[in-house]
């Protein structure tokens, strides 16, 4: 398993966008550089990237949810 932690303090979004689909699901495959979601701070926005290619097991954040420097965001189960 690996972990995808958070760059920076902000807010974590899923969704490019309010009426947007996410950028991925629980459950789905990603690869390494895949964009997971972005984080807010003072209306700059920062991608969330995976470190590991596999299947998404779970967001440990929730949509809109504050995070800190090395929060786990998700986890990849790798292949």
């Amino acid at each position: 398993m690996a972990d995808i932690l958070s760059p920076l303090p902000g807010i974590f979004y899923r969704k490019p966008g309010p009426d947007k689909a996410p950028y991925v699901n629980e459950g789905d495959h990603v690869d390494v550089g895949q964009t997971v979601g972005i984080v807010e701070v003072m209306k700059q926005f920062t991608e969330v990237r995976s470190d590991a290619a596999g299947t998404l097991d779970r967001f440990h954040i929730e949509d809109s949810g504050t995070v800190s420097p090395g929060d786990v965001i998700a986890t990849v189960n790798e292949e």
